[in-house]
């Protein structure tokens, strides 16, 4: 791969310290697709995450000016720091993208999607099928700092493509030369996509081999997962990804040392259904408020008695209505 000079490509070291300021506990937000909306992050960032990641955007819908894709970036205040992640294939649409993405929403971050290993990304070219080619990466890198000098550009991927092409050594040195200003490595293969265990030791030696700051990304569940991972890959930050799932109070219990999960009770369980609701109503119109509350309440409710029954009668509901009457309902059971 050929390496271009640091000065030429690099953005402004003010971006790598405002990046690294950012980060304070070190507790990130993972981008997920279907999860990561303007309600579920502002209740992980009330609970102690520092950074939060939008779901992934097309650059190919925002340079069409998606409406669908726009809405995945919109996001308040009170969210920042806040990154927007981006994915595609084509190295000047995606930098392109970052323009537009910077130019009207301001986030704090942009973050280029370079782990995603569902097929119908990766045969088009995009997420981690860049780490098949990493000329491509490079431009694609190139494109986005040229474009959105002004804040930190960060990159999220795989330890490589399979077992026998393991890359994100060459890959990170690469990236830091360019200029990005963090890596979070997922160290699964795209081949493995969610199987098997995250290897760790991938982690601690890319901490070794770069000085900009690396983001440890999976099989981290609770605060004895996070101990762990830091101490064994001496990481400056830990990604939480689907333990978050139905548990935004694990940014919580990462952050506060006077928290204990186990002190959790059914009555924090309602509190945040309730909370979540009431958000995605002020945020989502009516058929994608009902559709993200029945998903996210059979994320909630779990581990309890009856929980299947309000699981159940939540999942039946069929307008917003009924949602509130079961709310009423399952707080009237256990506050009496």
């Amino acid at each position: 791969i050929r390496r271009p000079p640091r000065s030429t490509l690099s953005s402004s070291s003010a971006a790598s310290d405002v990046y690294k300021r950012q980060l304070k506990n070190g507790i990130v937000l993972a981008p997920m697709a279907g999860v990561t909306d303007l309600p579920f992050r502002l209740l992980c960032k009330q609970m102690g995450a520092d950074i939060v990641y939008t779901e992934f955007c097309s650059s190919n819908g925002i340079i069409r000016e998606s409406k669908k894709t726009f809405d995945l970036i919109k996001f308040i205040e009170e969210e920042r720091p806040i990154g927007v992640q981006i994915f595609g294939e084509e190295p000047h649409v995606v930098g392109e993208s970052a323009k537009i993405i910077y130019d009207r929403f301001k986030p704090d971050i942009i973050d280029i999607n370079f782990g995603c290993p569902v097929p119908k990304v990766t045969k088009k070219g995009a997420g981690s099928a860049a780490l098949k080619n990493l000329s491509v990466m490079e431009e694609m890198v190139k494109s986005v700092i040229q474009n959105v000098p002004e804040i930190p550009i960060t990159v999220k991927m795989r330890s490589g493509w399979s077992k026998d092409k393991i890359v994100h050594i060459e890959a990170a040195i690469m990236l830091e030369e360019l200029g990005i200003k963090a890596i979070t490595l997922h160290p699964r293969t795209t081949c493995q996509r969610f199987t098997g265990n995250a290897d760790w030791d991938e982690i601690k030696r890319l901490k070794s081999k770069i000085n900009i700051p690396v983001i440890g990304n999976g099989d981290v569940s609770n605060k004895n997962d996070y101990m762990k991972i830091k101490k064994h890959t001496n990481c400056d930050g830990v990604m939480i990804g689907r333990a978050s799932l139905g548990n935004p109070w694990i940014f919580k219990e990462l952050t506060d040392d006077n928290y204990n999960s186990l002190d959790r009770n059914i009555m924090d369980i309602v509190d945040i259904c309730e909370k979540h609701f009431i958000l995605l109503k002020k945020y989502k119109e009516e058929r994608v408020c009902l559709n993200l509350t029945k998903k996210h309440f059979s994320w909630y409710l779990k581990g309890f008695n009856n929980a299947s029954e309000w699981r159940k009668k939540f999942l039946k509901s069929k307008s917003i209505d009924d949602v509130v009457i079961a709310l009423d309902e399952m707080k009237d059971s256990y506050y009496s």
